[in-house]
């Protein structure tokens, strides 16, 4: 690798604190669509409730499905850009294994295993000990992939955290050829072809052709790559940004408000009965505009109205990964007791998504963030170099 290539873009970026809000919402909302997914109606979740749950939920796990992983891709592009901004590549790929590996390998071991140990209990009339079941956790059951309810094996949420390391690895020579003198003329070539009208609305045609790929654990790898390498180029040349911003007002009408109109009539028996084929083009609009449109749109007015800072984005950019972690094991552990309960579901729902939050925030501040050892395993740089956690924008 020649030191050109390895070494930081031409200048140091602007400070984007937005991205950190954006990610920090982003996390938020998992509490919310994770607790959701055990009063889901459609789909089996590790922990569920009988009976599920009104429309209402439905409709709020349908509003955040299409779009919502994919912008944590997006967002890990743009936090990479900045990384490789005063990083090597070699110190980049070092810095992933920390960051992402070491974490993945402890959740899959420590945090995830009780997921699946309490779908099983859940589903079933399993009355084994933890213990006693613990070596099944290793176990692949075909009837179960996603292990939610026959305790087998499963990675749990923390298939993100695999699929972006691997990522990483991937695209890393891609992103250093981009900081090169040649690499910054494309990327200069790309930001002029895309202010060009209309542009900006044509890229979901790429993702459509990324869509046919299959899931592997739990994501479609070309279709998420797909955004990591957008939201790296998004950083990379201020015109991607400044024609998203004057094209807000469209891409919030195609985006969120055509989505919520859709959402409305499914949600009241309003939808016309249609041919196959035109149902097949609202489902493709969805899938791959509406991810799109709602994204640039949520960046958009992020960079008008977010970015800046106060102490409690300080506190929670660096901790929101820990939470990422955390979350779900908890809403699992929580969740489980709560659904026996005789309340309103409304009631267990906002118990489940309180209790969880406050737990995990709880965790994080007494436990993971206290000691180098718990940092490291949750992929957080070290006590003596936390003054360093605040270069740039938080990391994905």
């Amino acid at each position: 690798m020649t030191a050109e290539g390895s070494k930081s873009m031409v200048s140091q970026p602007e400070r984007r604190y937005d991205i950190d809000w954006l990610r920090l919402a982003a996390v938020f909302l998992l509490f919310f669509f994770h607790t959701a997914r055990i009063f889901d109606p459609h789909e089996n979740f590790y922990v569920h409730n009988t009976p599920p749950s009104p429309v209402l939920f439905d409709a709020f796990i349908r509003s955040l499905s299409p779009w919502h992983m994919s912008l944590f891709f997006l967002l890990a592009g743009a936090s990479t850009y900045f990384a490789l901004c005063h990083r090597s590549g070699g110190g980049y790929v070092r810095e992933r294994v920390k960051r992402l590996f070491i974490p993945f390998v402890f959740g899959v071991l420590v945090l995830i295993p009780p997921q699946s140990y309490l779908g099983l209990l859940n589903h079933s009339d399993y009355s084994e000990s933890f213990f006693s079941w613990f070596p099944d956790f290793f176990t692949l059951q075909s009837e179960d992939e996603d292990g939610y309810f026959l305790g087998g094996h499963t990675w749990g949420h923390l298939w993100f955290i695999f699929h972006l390391f691997v990522y990483s690895l991937v695209v890393i020579p891609l992103f250093l050829y981009f900081n090169r003198p040649s690499g910054r003329r494309w990327v200069s070539r790309f930001a002029s072809a895309f202010t060009t009208p209309g542009v900006v609305f044509l890229f979901p045609l790429v993702l459509l052709a990324m869509n046919e790929c299959p899931e592997i654990v739990g994501g479609n790898p070309l279709f998420y790559i797909t955004f990591f390498i957008a939201g790296f180029l998004l950083m990379s040349d201020p015109r991607f940004m400044e024609t998203i911003d004057r094209q807000r007002i469209i891409l919030l009408i195609l985006g969120p408000v055509i989505f919520a109109v859709i959402l409305i009539m499914v949600g009241t028996n309003s939808w016309p009965d249609l041919p196959e084929w035109a149902d097949d083009v609202v489902d493709g609009y969805i899938d791959n505009f509406v991810a799109w449109f709602v994204i640039l749109t949520i960046l958009a007015y992020g960079r008008r109205l977010l970015n800046f800072t106060n102490g409690f984005l300080k506190y929670f950019a660096e901790g929101a990964y820990a939470l990422y972690i955390l979350h779900q094991t908890l809403i699992v552990i929580i969740g489980y007791f709560v659904v026996q309960w005789d309340v309103a579901i409304a009631v267990k729902y906002v118990l489940i998504v309180a209790l969880s939050f406050g737990a995990s925030v709880l965790t994080y501040d007494l436990v993971v963030r206290r000691t180098n050892p718990t940092r490291f395993l949750f992929g957080m740089k070290s006590i003596t170099n936390k003054r360093a956690i605040g270069r740039g924008v938080g990391r994905p």
